[in-house]
């Protein structure tokens, strides 16, 4: 069965409006467990429309979205929230800056249940959990659990977003651009560490870039969106073998036009 399906999603925004957006036409999507997908496009393809309505943070104006073979469709984020974790753009998104590392990782690892969490405190045993996990960013933060996460780097904080999204080990985990706001050098370090943990784990992962480099580089399969459809969608071994101006002659064979947002041919 497959962790993620996603039957005919439209998505409509000021529909019936002179200014109507038919943001998403008709997407069918299916995730196998353990595949990691890295989606790209240009400004307005649809990429942040459709891991929105998929985390629930947008309504969906027709269709259907399964996960594990349920329909979420109108479940509300809080719900979608215990089978759906998300790293956002911004490293300070997915943690509190005030609290610790350790707290935050505790935060992390009662997502769903966190009644009671501060009377309960961290047991040594997580704390224990904790250290071993951060080990294995390679990053020396295994020894700073009680310094606050807002005195961390970009890159630091983004990869304990990274551990703390897959704590728990998710259905499904949505990234959504999060090395985008990193310099080269650490969004190359974050990326490799997203490869490892999404392996490790077996992680089912939907992965949005604007870097086309990284879309070749990693996970099992590559969708180009366009005006809200999917254009390419490659695999496997025709993946691997793809270069930048190999996807770009089959974007154009397939859209039946160039491909002509710098955004993403320069990142």
């Amino acid at each position: 069965m497959a962790v993620l399906e996603v039957h005919g999603l439209h998505q409509y925004f000021e529909q019936g409006t002179v200014n109507e957006n038919h943001a998403l036409k008709g997407i069918d999507l299916s995730l196998e467990r353990g595949e990691f997908i890295a989606i790209i496009g240009g400004n307005g393809a649809g990429k942040s429309t459709l891991l929105n309505s998929i985390a629930g943070t947008l309504p969906v104006s027709q269709g259907q979205i399964l996960i594990n073979g349920k329909d979420v469709t109108y479940q509300n984020v809080a719900k979608r929230a215990k089978v759906i974790a998300r790293v956002f753009q911004d490293p300070r998104s997915g943690t509190a800056s005030l609290l610790t590392i350790e707290q935050n990782l505790a935060l992390a690892e009662k997502r769903g249940s966190w009644r009671n969490f501060w009377a309960s405190g961290v047991k040594r045993s997580d704390r224990q959990h904790f250290k071993e996990k951060l080990a294995t960013l390679g990053l020396g933060l295994e020894n700073r659990l009680g310094a606050e996460m807002g005195l961390l780097s970009g890159g630091q904080r983004q990869a304990v977003t990274l551990l703390m999204a897959t704590l728990k080990e998710p259905a499904l985990l949505l990234l959504d651009e999060h090395t985008a706001a990193l310099d080269p050098q650490t969004s190359a370090t974050v990326m490799a560490l997203t490869d490892k943990m999404v392996r490790a784990q077996h992680t089912t992962t939907l992965m949005i870039t604007h870097n086309m480099a990284s879309a070749l580089k990693y996970g099992d399969r590559l969708i180009m969106l366009d005006h809200g459809e999917i254009a390419v969608d490659v695999r496997g071994e025709e993946k691997q073998h793809l270069t930048v101006e190999d996807l770009l002659t089959m974007f154009k064979e397939r859209s039946g036009q160039e491909f002509a947002d710098d955004a993403v041919l320069l990142s």
